[in-house]
């Protein structure tokens, strides 16, 4: 923290650090990314800088994702370690928003899923919620939206009623998290638009992130007093970013990997003129911040020659509080089709709770109880698609994916080749 760190850290050669190594290549063939010790440095200076935005004082951090994560190694440890912050490490998912209740973080960096995860806890809980503490909540997300979504635009009622949103509502969510949290990071895949105004209506700030292993990780991040949830910020200090003719992000630093672990084919097919591939698509907004549409590899081109996003379907679906996961299907196909993992617990209880009779899972997950509540979904996700992209069909499976079963990443996105094939006969019976 030292008014010299800039120019110690500029003073470090690549070539005279150890390096890390990280496995990077979800999906496809893992690859050894050797990084150096002065990359990682100079990433969090970095994160440094942007905390300085948040009054940065002894932090309190609370670990979720696995070490061997860069992103959770970097910004989990490394970081809270480097400004003498405390870590504290959560016991599971399940218990992780009582753990939060207990540390009292201040800043904690997660992946999508988690805010996802706690989005649908907090409206399941508002089904068995009084009328007044509903309309309420409503109230506090509506004007937080527009209080966003168009600054200075409440009016003088709307800014009384939004002091009430605070007293009642938000500061009850603020308690809940352990009332002294500055800021949730959020990185590792794309965030769905609603779910960071969700947070953000609630009072809560949710800093939208993005990087790769390759670029030790962090390339981009909101600005805590600028944050702009329908990107992923703007360019961390020491990094240069442009986009590719047919819209890939392409970086240029000193932050980015020397090279793949034994392997210089792959190392020079990563990199044009000192340009790293990223693989994903985006574009660089008049503001400066970026935005990403998606993952270059991922996208679909069904039979009729439409290239369709994943992500995007994906994260309407999962605006539902019962569905966990979604894995879209389509390439080379007549039309989309998903399939599509529940939370069982939620379900159990909420067919308990409308006295709706069933023997064991297996008969619960067949029946027109879920069928009926997973139907909706996708028809309300279907209202933001076009005709092409909609999903035309789908199937329920008894089990969630898991990160143990290989399924998932560490940061709990889906492995898509390893589920298209492991579910491929389901997948095949849907068309």
């Amino acid at each position: 923290q030292d008014n010299d760190l800039d120019s110690r850290l500029s003073a470090l050669k690549r070539e005279d650090i150890c390096c890390f190594i990280y496995t990077s290549g979800t999906g496809g063939v893992p690859k050894g990314v050797m990084l150096t010790h002065g990359s990682i440095l100079c990433n969090m200076q970095g994160a440094y800088k942007l905390l300085l935005e948040i009054d940065l004082a002894t932090e309190i951090f609370l670990s979720f994702l696995p070490l061997s994560h860069s992103y959770e190694h970097t910004a989990g440890q490394f970081l809270p370690i480097s400004i003498g912050g405390q870590i504290y490490y959560a016991e599971s998912v399940e218990k992780l928003v009582d753990n939060m209740a207990e540390v009292r973080p201040t800043i904690m960096t997660a992946v999508p899923r988690l805010y996802e995860a706690i989005h649908q806890k907090i409206l399941r809980g508002l089904k068995t919620a009084k009328p007044m503490q509903r309309r309420l909540f409503d109230l506090t997300l509506e004007l937080g939206r527009k209080r966003y979504e168009h600054p200075g635009s409440l009016s003088l009622r709307e800014k009384l009623l939004d002091r009430v949103c605070d007293l009642t509502v938000r500061r009850k969510v603020k308690a809940r998290f352990g009332g002294r949290l500055k800021a949730f990071v959020s990185g590792g895949a794309a965030l769905n638009y609603e779910i960071g105004i969700f947070f953000l209506a609630l009072g809560i700030r949710l800093l939208q992130g993005y990087g790769q292993t390759e670029c030790s990780p962090v390339i981009t991040c909101n600005r805590p007093k600028r944050i702009r949830i329908d990107t992923v910020g703007p360019v961390f200090d020491g990094l240069t970013v442009k986009i590719a003719e047919d819209g890939e992000i392409l970086v240029k630093s000193d932050k980015v990997m020397k090279e793949y672990y034994n392997d210089p084919e792959a190392t020079k097919e990563a990199f044009t003129d000192g340009w790293y591939h990223t693989g994903d698509i985006g574009e660089i907004l008049p503001s400066g911040d970026l935005r990403i549409t998606d993952r270059k590899k991922d996208l679909i081109k069904t039979a009729g020659g439409k290239y369709v996003a994943p992500q995007r379907l994906e994260s309407f679906l999962k605006l539902c509080p019962y569905i966990t996961n979604v894995l879209i299907h389509g390439d080379q196909k007549k039309y989309i089709v998903a399939l599509l993992t529940v939370d069982r617990y939620a379900l159990e209880k909420l067919a308990k709770e409308k006295n709706f009779a069933f023997k064991d899972w297996n008969d619960l997950v067949k029946s027109s109880f879920v069928n009926d509540i997973i139907r909706k979904a996708v028809s309300d996700a279907n209202t933001h698609l076009a005709s092409y992209e909609s999903i035309k069909k789908y199937l329920i499976l008894p089990q969630e994916f898991t990160v143990e079963a290989g399924e998932l990443t560490p940061s709990l996105k889906v492995k898509r080749k390893v589920l298209d094939q492991k579910f491929s006969a389901e997948i095949e019976s849907l068309y």
